[in-house]
């Protein structure tokens, strides 16, 4: 089976970029772009990217996760720490994460060390979600093989029932990761394929900023 897409293409022209008209500090560039997606209302999860790990197995693998926090030390997110990707962070911590928003013709790629938040951390967050979000993070042994839908809502059920007058506690390996980057590039669409790339790096404990070729 064949499908020839070489017609796709676009011609990129929204925006541009360059050295001087970036921050120092790549977190507080990343706070502008965030903001700027935000208020442009063209997404509806302007929080989902792409969390890249190295498996096990020796693979890369990307999936979306959702991005819940962001400050001077990084990014966090939250799951469960026997899921797949748990364990493939615990294996080796070196992560990237990725946004790509299309409507604004912007990419940026992260590379960072990832490492477990603290106990208080993960709580605070699973206490703010919804209940039906506390029990399917303990109904779900995640990324395991399972035979059926019904064994999960069946447990769901019965969740539901055991915790209907109690405080849902969080489950000890569920808990959040923080992603503090070492390096952050971002992409501006530009025409003619000549993208914009502004690239930080973090060289001890200053950020190093350079243009890339695209």
């Amino acid at each position: 089976m064949t499908e020839n897409l070489q017609d796709y293409r676009q011609n990129y022209e929204k925006g541009k970029l360059s050295k001087s008209s970036v921050d120092s500090n790549p977190l507080k560039q990343f706070q502008t772009w965030f903001s700027d997606i935000k208020k442009s209302k063209t997404v509806e999860e302007v929080n989902a990217m792409t969390l890249t790990t190295l498996g096990l197995d020796g693979f890369p693998k990307g999936r979306i996760v959702l991005l819940k926090k962001y400050d001077e030390y990084g990014f966090y997110f939250y799951t469960n720490y026997l899921s797949e990707k748990g364990k493939s962070i615990m294996h080796n911590e070196k992560v990237s994460l990725s946004f790509f928003w299309p409507s604004l013709e912007r990419q940026i790629i992260i590379k960072g060390i990832a490492t477990k938040t603290s106990k208080e951390d993960s709580e605070n967050y699973f206490n703010s979600r919804p209940i039906g979000s506390k029990l399917g993070a303990i109904v779900s042994s995640q990324s395991d093989v399972i035979e059926n839908r019904k064994i999960l809502e069946k447990k769901l059920n019965l969740l539901e029932l055991e915790y209907a007058d109690k405080e849902i506690e969080k489950p000890a390996y569920w808990g959040g990761f923080l992603v503090a980057p070492i390096s952050i590039e971002f992409w501006q669409g530009r025409p003619n394929r000549l993208h914009d790339r502004i690239l930080y790096t973090l060289k001890e404990h200053d950020w190093i900023i350079e243009r890339l070729s695209p």
